[in-house]
């Protein structure tokens, strides 16, 4: 990491730090153009009301804009980041990079002789 945030754990914002919201944000830096609410829905795996209740947040904090138009006779939700929600979010995602690696860096100092790939973190079901 070129640059160390003075205190990066208070850049981890609350709006972000909250594995469905950190999913929906992932996703959306994906695509320039957003995606819909069905295509959130199923890649972050969340129910229509779960998803709906993360979007209004995330719409409150101004980081997505949400757009409700037809496509025919059919509604359409589509979901895109705004400029300032993307560049706030990259702002977390280094902050929470370099948190990280402190963590790392304090497991790996007290486990002297363990190489940091082996003490790196795995998925549950791993």
């Amino acid at each position: 990491m070129s640059t160390r945030l003075d205190n990066p754990y208070s850049a981890l914002k609350r709006i972000y730090h909250e594995p469905s919201r950190l999913a929906i944000m992932s996703a959306l830096c994906r695509s320039s153009s957003g995606l819909t609410f069905n295509q959130l829905k199923i890649e972050c795996d969340l129910t229509d009301g779960n998803l709906s209740s993360h979007l209004k947040m995330l719409e409150e904090s101004t980081v997505i804009s949400i757009a409700k138009t037809f496509r025919g006779s059919k509604p359409l939700t589509t979901i895109v980041l705004t400029d300032s929600g993307r560049e706030n979010f990259i702002y977390y995602l280094k902050a929470l990079e370099e948190v990280l690696m402190k963590a790392a860096e304090a497991v790996r100092s007290e486990d002297e002789g363990i190489p940091l790939h082996v003490l790196r973190l795995k998925p549950a079901g791993m």
